[in-house]
């Protein structure tokens, strides 16, 4: 028997693979602590439409109204909001809010987002005790894989397309500009999804569903966000950063929908799963 030790591997051969690993988990750290955040979207404890109709609204200071003025609160004696830093105790008109803007005011125990969706002007208070946000225990995922790690094209539309999707609230519906889409293979498939614009200028999102939603990742959605497209249109789709919107985790949330071309029909084992809360929520999200 040959007593000689086996070769070892080079002393580089695993860093790419761990350096990739370590990336993404820093990535994602950062992701759920902005998730977790004392005010981010898991501190939400209410959803309230305004009408015409002044309104008051359990744990939200003041009498609520919206029309083409935009939002206006008229507030009792003993009620307050700080707008801006400043403290506003009778009446306050807070202008025509354009949509998916919105103003966040500071409310006791909180605070308030004014914002407007859908066409509908929305309050949302927002608090750090939150039982949503307090017993957050992070989300699930796939094991990152550099093999979720595509190239692509991206191929802009001769002039940005007006795309209607639905939202998570029934019969909303949200309306963005689509300025191209985005052409890529998985195992020798061709695909292809529409995006939208990024955060960022320049930059691309794309909302869709695959064969695994609703089965491990939520049904409704998942999110990626692209970086801006080289001279060349060229485009990475790290679906190891596929990302759960809002919804997956609330009720209290209005997220779009994928347009019906972005239903890939692959399984797409990236990314975050369905939530805990979702699945202990809705058992029948398990099946």
């Amino acid at each position: 028997m040959n007593s000689e030790p086996a070769p070892s591997a080079p002393p580089d051969a695993a860093r790419p693979t761990r350096a990739f690993a370590d990336d993404w988990q820093e990535w994602h750290r950062r992701h759920e602590e902005a998730r977790a955040d004392r005010h981010g979207f898991l501190a939400v404890a209410g959803l309230h439409w305004l009408t015409a109709e002044p309104q008051r609204f359990p744990g939200v200071p003041g009498e609520w109204r919206t029309g083409t003025d935009g939002p206006v609160v008229t507030l009792a004696d003993d009620e307050e909001i700080v707008v801006d830093g400043r403290r506003i105790r009778e009446r306050h008109q807070f202008g025509v809010i354009a949509e998916r803007a919105g103003i966040t005011v500071e409310i006791d125990g909180g605070v308030l987002e004014v914002a407007r969706r859908g066409g509908r002007d929305i309050l949302r208070p927002r608090r750090p005790d939150h039982p949503l946000r307090t017993r957050y225990r992070g989300t699930a995922t796939f094991p990152p894989a550099e093999r979720w790690v595509l190239q692509g094209r991206f191929v802009p539309f001769e002039r940005p397309r007006p795309t209607t999707v639905g939202a998570a609230v029934e019969g909303l519906q949200h309306v963005y500009d689509a300025p191209g889409r985005i052409e890529f293979c998985v195992d020798g498939l061709p695909l292809s999804l529409t995006a939208f614009n990024g955060v960022t200028p320049g930059s691309l999102s794309v909302l869709f569903t695959d064969t695994t939603s609703g089965i491990t990742t939520y049904g409704a959605n998942r999110s990626l966000a692209v970086g801006t497209p080289d001279e060349q249109g060229r485009v990475t789709l790290d679906f190891n950063r596929a990302v759960n919107l809002p919804c997956a985790y609330t009720d209290f949330a209005t997220c779009p929908l994928p347009p019906t071309e972005n239903r890939l029909p692959v399984a797409v084992e990236a990314g975050e799963k369905i939530p805990y809360e979702r699945l202990a929520a809705d058992p029948a999200a398990r099946s």
